[in-house]
């Protein structure tokens, strides 16, 4: 009994703080899409070719970065060092089937295989490995589940993606704040770096009056964990809001998955942020006190 009273107690806890959090950072756009919850998209089997540039993908549509995505909120501490030191970085993308590449013409398109090219790009001198580990249709409590799994890789660095299914299922959004609380904690027990990254900014969950909750409660759990988190959400309304950038351009026809497009500006902007925030860390390091 006093064990369900406490988890009553902490429910209502992230309930009342994040509430007004949300208010601020995620303003929901209403669809007429109807929602349901996130399933399994397939790209059509075709490859990218060799000789693949890059910035192909943003010829019909730069890839622009609101400046208050200019860096991430917190220092992804080992990446940095091992950055610094040129030595290989692991990094393993944890999420649903937007981690997975879901809408993608082909898996070179998925976030994670994009981001691997654009950190090659910046840091040529350190070897780096992005591993994609996104499961369609998982929730929180699934990724921690195969936790040991993940843990298993021996990454720097965990990018955890999480939310959309738990609020296209009309799930527990403070459940879930536990869960990614106890999941922080393990992963840093290891060692590594904790990057979170929060639900999409698409017609099927913006039809979901929760996806505010849920973003700010991932929002509130970063800066209390001082982990940095990577604001998706936010990202994409500016693309739609401020950019007028059609939906069709980054969200396939479901209503939910994202384009090639979509994901490879993703990428590079998670790439900007993740470059940045190494360089603050550099010139932190650099500063010598005074004698």
């Amino acid at each position: 009994m006093l064990h369900r009273l406490r988890r009553r107690k902490t429910a209502s806890t992230f309930a009342a703080t994040f509430s007004a959090l949300a208010l601020g950072l995620s303003a929901a756009v209403v669809s007429p899409v109807a929602s349901h919850a996130e399933q399994a998209t397939s790209g059509a089997a075709t490859s990218v070719a060799a000789s693949d540039d890059l910035n192909a993908v943003f010829k019909a549509q730069p890839c622009l970065q609101s400046k208050s995505l200019a860096q991430l909120d917190a220092p992804i501490t080992r990446v940095a060092k091992r950055l610094d030191a040129h030595e290989p970085v692991t990094i393993v993308a944890v999420g649903s089937s937007s981690t997975g590449g879901s809408g993608a013409t082909s898996p070179a398109y998925s976030y994670p295989s994009r981001l691997e090219r654009e950190l090659r790009q910046r840091f040529p001198d350190a070897p780096i490995s992005v591993l994609n580990r996104g499961v369609n249709g998982e929730e929180a409590a699934d990724m921690m589940a195969r936790m040991d799994d993940i843990l298993g890789l021996k990454p720097d660095l965990v990018i955890w993606q999480l939310g959309t299914n738990t609020v296209l299922r009309d799930g527990s959004v403070p459940a879930t704040g536990e869960l990614l609380q106890a999941g922080i904690s393990r992963i840093r027990k290891t060692g590594a770096d904790v990057l979170l990254i929060d639900p999409q900014f698409a017609p099927r969950v913006n039809a979901k009056p929760a996806v505010n909750d849920m973003v700010g409660l991932i929002a509130y759990i970063a800066k209390q964990a001082h982990v940095p988190l990577f604001r998706r959400y936010v990202a994409m309304r500016h693309w739609h809001d401020d950019e007028a950038i059609a939906f069709d351009r980054f969200i396939i026809a479901d209503g939910l998955h994202m384009t090639d497009w979509g994901y490879s500006c993703l990428a590079r902007l998670l790439a900007e942020n993740i470059a940045t925030t190494v360089s603050r860390s550099r010139a932190v390091a650099d500063v010598k006190p005074l004698q």
